[in-house]
C-alpha cells in the first residue's frame, strides 16, 4: 500500500512538472529534432540560454517566446497557458508596472490632504495635537496606502474563501 502512494505521488508530480515551460520546450524541440545548438542559433542566444529555460531554471523573454512559437509551431498563448509559475510571473510583473507612477497614486493625495487638514485645524483650534496626530497619519497613509490596499485586499479574499 505505501509503495502505491509513493507512485501515485510521484506521477502527481510528473504530471505537474510536465506543464512547466521547459518541459514544453524540451519536448517540442525534441519533436522537431533539433540540438538545442540549432534552437540556441535561429535564436541568436547562447545554448546556456537553452539548457536553463528547458531546465526550468529561468524564462525566456517575450520575444524569444514568439520566436520558439514560430519554430515549434504553436502559440505563445500555449506556453502560458500550461505553466502557472509563468502565469504568476507575468501578474506579478503587471502589478509591480501599475505600481510604477507613485505620484499620482490615490494615496499620495489622500495623505497630503490629511496633512494640510491638520495643519489648517491646528491653526484654527490652536491645537498642535490635532496637527501631529494628522500629519503622522497623512505620512504614515501616503507611504503604506498600497501596502494598507493590499492587506485590505488580502482580508477580504480571506473572508471570502473562508464563507
Amino acid at each position: 500500500m505505501r509503495k502505491r502512494k509513493a507512485s501515485l505521488h510521484i506521477a502527481g508530480f510528473i504530471e505537474v512538472n510536465e506543464l512547466r515551460l521547459g518541459n514544453q520546450l524540451k519536448k517540442l524541440r525534441e519533436e522537431q529534432k533539433m540540438s538545442q545548438e540549432e534552437v540556441a542559433q535561429r535564436l541568436s542566444v547562447s545554448v546556456q540560454h537553452i539548457h536553463k529555460w528547458e531546465n526550468n531554471q529561468s524564462y525566456p523573454e517575450i520575444q524569444h517566446l514568439l520566436k520558439l512559437s514560430d519554430i515549434y509551431q504553436t502559440t505563445i498563448d500555449e506556453f502560458i497557458k500550461n505553466d502557472a509559475t509563468l502565469q504568476n510571473k507575468i501578474n506579478i510583473s503587471e502589478e509591480e508596472k501599475e505600481d510604477d507612477d507613485e505620484l499620482f497614486h490615490p494615496g499620495f493625495y489622500i495623505g497630503i490632504g490629511m496633512m494640510f487638514l491638520g495643519t489648517f485645524l491646528s491653526l484654527i483650534i490652536g491645537n498642535l495635537m490635532i496637527m501631529m496626530v494628522t500629519n503622522i497619519a497623512g505620512m504614515l497613509i501616503t507611504c503604506f496606502y498600497k501596502d494598507i490596499l493590499k492587506l485590505l485586499k488580502d482580508v477580504k479574499k480571506d473572508f471570502h474563501e473562508q464563507g
